[in-house]
């Protein structure tokens, strides 16, 4: 199984992205976690990674891409793999569309989980975290939808989206996954 999960902060791809590790046996890959290892690592991506976020900078799509590359080559991830919070923009998504051809691995589905932007705000503001106050919360909110819209429908001409009502308990938003990927 090959699939990026799309959602909003707090729309629950960590918790989906869990189970359907554990569904599928394939790994998660997050650019967070990739981000975060590569600057602990001090590998060469990493290294242009923090000076980049240590001048407040977005990290740019050639290094995410490079991480993801490095990522996806991995005997890990042959069979399958889900990708969270990648891709995030249009041309993200052209390039990873290039590297997967180049590694003969197609994307098998896109799962966007939509969840009201109200129960978003509930769902971090629940979280208690320093930086999930309201304002930036909706600020997150209007980033992500500038830059997934697009993302949204460039996967549907592609025939690969899934959406997928992501309200609810955690189990009924999962059978609802797994209903949406019974034809992949």
């Amino acid at each position: 199984m090959k699939i990026v999960l799309l959602g909003a902060p707090g729309s629950g791809k960590g918790t989906q992205s869990a189970k359907l590790v554990e569904r599928y046996g394939v790994p998660q890959v997050s650019t967070g976690d990739l981000l975060r290892n590569a600057v602990a690592e001090q590998t060469e991506l990493g290294k242009k990674a923090k000076a980049a976020m240590d001048a407040g900078e977005l990290v740019s799509d050639d290094i995410v891409v490079g991480m993801m590359r490095e990522r996806l080559t991995q005997a890990d991830t042959e069979n399958g793999f889900i990708l969270d919070g990648f891709p995030r923009s249009a041309a993200q998504a052209e390039a990873l569309d290039e590297l997967l051809a180049e590694l003969d691995r197609p994307l098998q589905a896109v799962v966007h989980l939509q969840v009201d932007n109200e129960e978003i705000v509930g769902r971090l503001m629940a979280r208690g975290r320093s930086d999930d106050n309201e304002d930036t919360i909706r600020n997150r909110l209007s980033v992500f939808a500038e830059q997934t819209a697009p993302l949204a429908e460039y996967y549907r001409k592609q025939g690969l989206l899934k959406e997928v009502y992501g309200m609810g308990e955690v189990d009924e938003i999962f059978a609802r996954i797994e209903a949406a990927l019974k034809d992949v």
